[in-house]
Parts: C-alpha cells; sequence; structure tokens
C-alpha cells in the first residue's frame, strides 16, 4: 500500500511544479489534443513513448501492446488507429519495436507466456516467414534482435494494410508510417529505413529494409 500511496504524492508534485513552470499547462491540454504523432509500440515498461523522444503530454497518441503488434482484426489497436487518423489527423504513425522485448524472445524461443501465447501467434508467423534470414545469424542474441526488427517491418506492412490507412490514402489524407526500434541499451531510436506513404510504396519500402538488414549480416555489419 506504501508504493501505490506514494504515486499520488509524486503525482501531486509533477502537478505542482509543471503547474509553476507553466501556468496554462493543464488548461490547454483540456482543452483538445491535437498530436502530431500516433505511436504504436510494446508495452514494455522500460519503453516510454513521450519521454524516450521528449514529447510533452498531447503530442502524441499512443497503443501499446506486447511486442507492437498491428493486428487489423484487434478491435482495440483498430479503433485507436482509426480514431488517430480519422479524428485527431496525425499525419506520422510510428511503429516502434524494442531490442530485449521479451515477447519477440518467447517466439524466438518457444517459450510458453500462457494467454500471451496466443497474442504472438502473429509474431511467429513473422519468424515462420523468415526464418532463412534468422538461420544464418550465429547466435541466439543476433537472431532476437534480428526478429525485434523484422517485426517491426512486418508491423508496419501490417499496419498500411489497413481499411483505415488505405481509406486514407485514397482521399489524399496525409499519413506517412515509419518502422523504428529502440535500443534498451543506449536509449537510441533507430530509424529501420521503412516508411511508407502511398499503397505502392508499401512493398518496395518494406523488401528494401528487410534486404538492407540481410546485406548488413552479409557483410558481418551488425544490425545495431
Amino acid at each position: 500500500m506504501e508504493r501505490f500511496a506514494r504515486l499520488f504524492s509524486q503525482n501531486r508534485h509533477w502537478a505542482t511544479i509543471t503547474q509553476e513552470s507553466d501556468p496554462e499547462f493543464f488548461h490547454g491540454l483540456s482543452e483538445e489534443q491535437h498530436p502530431d504523432f500516433l505511436w504504436i509500440g510494446c508495452s514494455d515498461s522500460r519503453v516510454p513513448a513521450n519521454q524516450i523522444v521528449e514529447l510533452a503530454p498531447g503530442e502524441v497518441f499512443v497503443h501499446r501492446n506486447i511486442a507492437n503488434v498491428v493486428d487489423p482484426d484487434d478491435l482495440n489497436c483498430g479503433a485507436v488507429i482509426q480514431y488517430a487518423i480519422d479524428h485527431l489527423k496525425v499525419e506520422h504513425v510510428l511503429v516502434v519495436g524494442h531490442y530485449g522485448c521479451g515477447g519477440v524472445k518467447a517466439s524466438l524461443c518457444n517459450t510458453s507466456l500462457g494467454l500471451a501465447d496466443q497474442w504472438l501467434e502473429r509474431v511467429d508467423r513473422v519468424k515462420e516467414k523468415h526464418f532463412e534470414c534468422l538461420r544464418v545469424l550465429p547466435d541466439e542474441k543476433s537472431q532476437h534482435d534480428r526478429l525485434c526488427e523484422l517485426n517491426v517491418i512486418e508491423q508496419v506492412r501490417n499496419l498500411c494494410s489497413t481499411p483505415v490507412v488505405q481509406a486514407a490514402w485514397a482521399r489524399n489524407q496525409v499519413v506517412m508510417v515509419h518502422g523504428c526500434i529502440y535500443g534498451l541499451e543506449d536509449g537510441l531510436i533507430r530509424d529501420l529505413g521503412v516508411s511508407c506513404r502511398a499503397p505502392e510504396e508499401v512493398e518496395p519500402h518494406c523488401a528494401a529494409a528487410i534486404a538492407h538488414l540481410m546485406e548488413a549480416t552479409g557483410s558481418g555489419a551488425s544490425s545495431k
């Protein structure tokens, strides 16, 4: 109970110093939100969206789930995407994975997490699709890193195929979908080189991003 109670004292402290530094801050937040970004990331507690990109409350709309999956059949994820694009008019949608993702590692190592196993079938499909790309890597860590990267690229592909994104592009609404990955060891976000702003860009850009990963493997270069 002490830890729970501490949250309220910490909240009061944060609210007080925020109010003192910007007297209009909470008034502005209470009016309306106008975020430029939708962040689709992992639920991992070590990857707080606003904090790692230094964005204030109101600047990024966030959806998080285990292993940053975009499942067109998931009502929760779908509703967030539609609200962000159709109502908030965000222009940039980021799919952000992270190295060291526990969900991705469970898929890689066939480790059971209970109920989450059903959810991670989406990552299993990525693993199966890119089995040869993973098999050539020398150790489990390299394979884990690579599957985290491949998972982001495949979730970008899934996101671009959703009716909401397709409809936005059809009416010439500016929506750019990006794939990035975050490093827990250094705090840096890396662009995976897959950004799409029209239907015809999706397949070639995803294929090019995957080819770049394969080239890095072939040259012995690190993916991080």
